[in-house]
């Protein structure tokens, strides 16, 4: 006899139901921590989380082994403070930052009568107790909304769970363009503190953005952590969604591709088979192991015999590779044409030939 399943026992069985892409920290391609940071949009301890910094202080920003326990989490991301502004100017920010997709977003209906409310969840552990500021920007239509939560010990893991209003105003685009962003405020000014916190969708006033926020600025002791973010449809946080590895890292291939460099190889990476246009030049195409969201950008270290190509029995090296033309699903690559020395005509193979040598594709928002 055939046993129909309650829907009750499907409830918190619905896959991908966390917009975030690597809220576990787990995937960081580029690196695994940057320091003396003070400006930067770049993303320098994991993959689709950055650092949003002007004047406050310098940081280090890195992937962190300190979890929660019992949460099935392998990896945060820690923010650092090393150099300490106990006054920040009228202007100063220091955030953590998340891009959107506006394709990814479809399922808040946003901008219409049936619009949902954005359930936000994370775990965090500060040396500062106090006041923080998590913000909503909708950038297709400048709206924003924040809300406060608390560190309530230091040095404590703590489950945070908010729930941000739904918005009958302005639609996100449904393409894949940046449509929206998250904050986690670390610091501000005047600038984005002096008004009234914004806790229902309005037209973005920066005074309204972080009003409360502690400075985690202010002390080179200070430092926060975060991981488990989870960003779902409806009022009610639910349990982390734990992705297998191979999901989450093909996922944030969409957006960057480490092709090749000494974190996986060693140095000794490969990067395609090609053919020698002439005896300067050799082409060779490299395919994506994603579509990406868009034609992407080569990423990619340049210095003397970086590379090396071995073709008619011989080997031969040069410092740089070029984008001939690329899409979301391939990129046709040249060699540096001032170093090659080939036969026309013939294949050739190419890997990295230096420690620092890389190749790196990014179609970031």
């Amino acid at each position: 006899m055939v046993q129909k399943v309650p829907a009750s026992a499907l409830s918190d069985n619905i896959s991908f139901k966390n917009t975030i892409i690597n809220g576990d920290m787990r995937i960081a391609q580029r690196q695994t921590s940057s320091t003396g940071l003070t400006s930067s949009t770049t993303a320098p301890g994991v993959d689709r989380f950055n650092l949003i910094i002007s004047g406050l202080g310098t940081w280090t920003v890195q992937q962190s082994t300190d979890v929660p326990a019992g949460e099935g989490f392998s990896n945060s991301l820690k923010f650092d403070n090393t150099t300490a502004d106990a006054s920040p100017a009228s202007g100063d920010f220091a955030m953590c930052q998340y891009k959107y997709e506006g394709q990814h977003l479809q399922g808040f209906n946003k901008g219409t009568a049936s619009a949902k409310k954005f359930a936000v969840s994370f775990y965090v552990k500060s040396s500062k107790t106090g006041t923080h500021i998590v913000s909503l920007s909708d950038q297709d239509n400048s709206r924003q909304v924040s809300q406060a939560y608390t560190v309530d010990s230091a040095d404590t893991w703590e489950h945070k769970k908010m729930i941000f209003p739904a918005d009958t105003t302005g639609t996100f685009d449904n393409d894949n363009a940046f449509s929206m962003q998250i904050f986690w405020w670390l610091g501000a000014g005047s600038d984005r503190t002096s008004g009234t916190l914004n806790t229902s969708w309005a037209s973005i006033t920066n005074a309204n953005r972080a009003v409360g926020q502690v400075n985690l600025a202010d002390n080179t002791s200070n430092n926060w952590y975060i991981t488990g973010v989870q960003v779902e449809v409806g009022d009610q946080c639910s349990e982390f969604e734990h992705l297998p590895h191979d999901v989450q890292l093909a996922r944030c291939h969409r957006y960057y591709f480490l092709q090749a460099d000494t974190k996986y190889d060693g140095g000794n990476g490969m990067l395609g088979t090609g053919t020698c246009y002439n005896t300067n030049v050799i082409y060779w195409p490299c395919f994506f192991p994603t579509q990406m969201r868009t034609a992407p950008s080569l990423d990619a270290s340049t210095g003397t015999n970086y590379f090396i190509s071995f073709s008619n029995a011989t080997s031969d090296q040069f410092n740089e590779v070029t984008i001939w033309i690329a899409s979301p699903t391939v990129a046709w690559c040249y060699s540096d044409n001032s170093t090659t020395s080939v036969t026309k005509g013939h294949s050739a193979m190419m890997a990295l030939n230096d420690a620092s040598a890389k190749i790196g594709w990014s179609a970031e928002l």
